[in-house]
């Protein structure tokens, strides 16, 4: 079955060079105009990626991937006119899988959607995670069908990529998960953007585990290397 591609654009010409492109490369496209017409049907039916462009007439995109990303993992590519590195950080602290600048390649656009909807789900035959982990005078419960993180009884809200960088940390509590490891487990084997994003990703992470600063005083950069959860300071 053909994946379901969403276009949000409020640039006609570019909506259609889009639009035209995957349609040749076998995808089922929607494009839209306004953040309000594509909420309007992405509340109504589900694709399997969205390419936003941040600069809409009625809403501001960063706003729009921010809300499907607190709700869903469905992979956003950024396509927008501001290069600066301050708002290609913003978008990718939000959740977003990729950023491209316009002006942009069309085949390049396509090669990035189709290396993001090749990913490899995540393993989940490596067994179920504990649901209990002791932090010094912290209690940190976790539930991954749930997908939820308690901090002392705190919910701390997580996305969905969030919840999968914790859980592979835990997993390998007071050992180091390499940089590679993490990306591939987080966003796939086959992931083609920048590996800042990592890093961007980990510093959102700690700044929502601000409970007693949890974040920054156990989750530890192993710089050269990846990240390591310890569970005594």
């Amino acid at each position: 079955m053909a994946k379901i591609i969403y276009v949000v654009d409020d640039e006609e010409n570019i909506l259609e060079i889009i639009t035209f492109n995957l349609k040749k490369s076998s995808y089922t496209v929607k494009g839209f105009r306004t953040g309000s017409d594509f909420l309007d049907e992405f509340n109504r039916s589900k694709p399997d990626l969205v390419v936003l462009d941040l600069m809409l007439p009625d809403m501001d995109g960063l706003d729009i991937c921010k809300n499907i990303k607190s709700k869903t993992d469905i992979p956003i590519i950024i396509l927008s006119a501001k290069s600066e590195e301050l708002d290609k950080i913003l978008g990718l602290e939000l959740g977003a899988d990729d950023y491209m600048v316009k002006p942009f390649s069309v085949r390049e656009l396509i090669a990035r959607i189709k290396n993001i909807l090749k990913r490899a789900p995540i393993d989940t035959s490596i067994g179920a995670l504990k649901k209990e982990f002791y932090f010094d005078d912290i209690n940190l419960s976790i539930d991954e069908k749930k997908h939820e993180i308690l901090l002392d009884n705190k919910f701390i809200k997580l996305n969905p990529k969030e919840f999968k960088t914790i859980s592979m940390l835990l997993r390998n509590l007071n050992n180091l998960s390499k940089r590679n490891d993490i990306i591939a487990y987080v966003w796939g084997e086959d992931y083609y953007g920048d590996t800042r994003t990592l890093d961007v990703h980990i510093r959102r992470i700690r700044e929502k585990l601000s409970y007693k600063n949890f974040g920054g005083n156990y989750i530890k950069t192993v710089h050269g290397y990846g990240y390591k959860l310890i569970d005594k300071i």
